[in-house]
């Protein structure tokens, strides 16, 4: 079904791991290349906790001249293929062909907007590709994806508890990748490969562009709350590689976590305002 708003629309892009999904919204622009960003969305069920926060900002910016897509990954949404089928190969590559796809439409390069594990997945695709991607927006980056993936983990250890299951533990479930078993956490498939590639990744070891243009944006419950020793580390290594980064926290709920659909406005409003800069 098109949508009532003409701005906004559905589209399906090729990418080599299949068909990918995603919202598209464009604002009204002078004639020439548009400003753009691409929407990277956070791992299982924080991304459909986050899907109205990503489409209140993007109405947001559209407001301030900047197209935007929010993209499913492929086996997550409306993409194709399974959960299960789903490698960091394939996450990395889609969003290099939702860029193509947004430039392709006459935007120029755009900027990578992250949320949780979707903004060190944009950083590790900027890190790949440095000369191409120079402005990057994160929202709560996981900083080591090691410690991301033992908390998913600990999920279905906290379910088995419950239900009076067989008690586990998450170094029970890492043995199963390492023996090339997948596990299922919360309805999810995750496959070895996937689980062993997530392990790897480290915000703390990529290196980005030495002109890189990049807000860090977290979200805590008391004004003037400052960043985890963890994202501080990070975001130090690229100051001093010369990256032009800026730091903000606002106060808001942690909407990726919490099961009913919660809005942090003060989190819109300061990115908006990076874009009216």
């Amino acid at each position: 079904m098109a949508s009532a708003d003409p701005a906004l629309r559905p589209v399906f892009i090729e990418s080599p791991s299949g068909r990918l999904f995603g919202v598209y919204r464009t604002a009204t622009s002078e004639p020439g290349r548009r400003r753009s960003i691409l929407f990277v969305p956070p791992f299982t069920e924080e991304m459909n906790r986050s899907r109205r926060m990503a489409a209140l900002q993007a109405q947001a910016l559209a407001s301030s001249g900047v197209d935007s897509l929010l993209l499913d990954l492929f086996g997550t949404g409306d993409s194709e293929g399974d959960f299960g089928e789903a490698r960091l190969s394939h996450w990395l590559a889609d969003i290099a062909a939702a860029a193509d796809w947004l430039e392709a439409q006459g935007s120029a390069t755009p900027c990578l907007w992250g949320l949780r594990l979707g903004a060190l997945l944009a950083c590790t695709v900027a890190a790949a590709q440095p000369d191409r991607f120079k402005e990057l927006l994160l929202w709560q980056p996981v900083t080591d994806g090691k410690l991301m993936l033992t908390q998913f983990l600990r999920v279905r250890v906290a379910a088995a508890m419950a239900e009076g299951g067989a008690p586990e533990k998450t170094e029970e479930l890492r043995a199963r990748f390492v023996s090339g078993v997948s596990v299922e956490v919360a309805g999810y498939e995750l496959s070895p490969e996937l689980a062993q590639a997530l392990d790897a990744l480290r915000l703390d070891r990529l290196s980005l562009a030495a002109d890189a243009a990049i807000d860090w944006l977290e979200v805590g419950a008391e004004a003037g709350d400052q960043l985890s020793p963890a994202s501080e580390r990070a975001a130090e290594i690229w100051r001093k590689a010369g990256a032009r980064l800026r730091t903000t926290t606002v106060v808001g709920e942690p909407f990726w976590t919490l099961q009913e659909t919660t809005l942090a406005p003060a989190l819109i409003a300061a990115t908006t305002r990076l874009f009216q800069s």
